[in-house]
């Protein structure tokens, strides 16, 4: 199974998605809207995150989005390039085996960027990728 969609409610729909294209790759779905009420995106891999705007948009402090990186190198060139774009990412960390990284993005929601340390934990190198 594999999972269709994921709907956001986010305070600032045009920010968001130019975010989320800029430094992650997702793509607008062909012959959708975009405005500054409502976005669809796509990764790579087909599944597609919706926008909507929402002046109330709330998450718990833990709730968050991941984007797995293929090397730690990734991790730290996309730190770089976070906080040069005027972003105020965490520190990046050592974390259960992987690199990691937290920012609040401007809609209103946390997103991590994380890669495993393959030598820390090998068993799960085929098991959790970027892919």
């Amino acid at each position: 199974m594999k999972i269709n969609h994921i709907g956001f409610a986010v305070t600032e729909v045009p920010a968001t998605v130019e975010l989320l294209e800029t430094y992650f790759g997702m793509e607008r779905a062909p012959q959708t809207p975009v405005s500054s009420k409502m976005a669809f995106l796509l990764d790579k891999n087909g599944s597609l995150i919706t926008f909507f705007k929402a002046d109330d948009a709330f998450y718990p402090q833990i709730f968050h989005i991941g984007f797995m990186q293929e090397t730690v190198e990734q991790v730290k060139e996309l730190h770089e390039k976070i906080t040069a774009g005027g972003y105020n990412p965490e520190e990046i960390r050592e974390e259960h085996g992987r690199l990691t990284f937290y920012f609040m993005a401007p809609g209103g929601f946390m997103i991590e960027v994380n890669s495993l340390i393959e030598a820390k934990r090998p068993e799960l190198k085929d098991k959790v990728n970027s892919n």
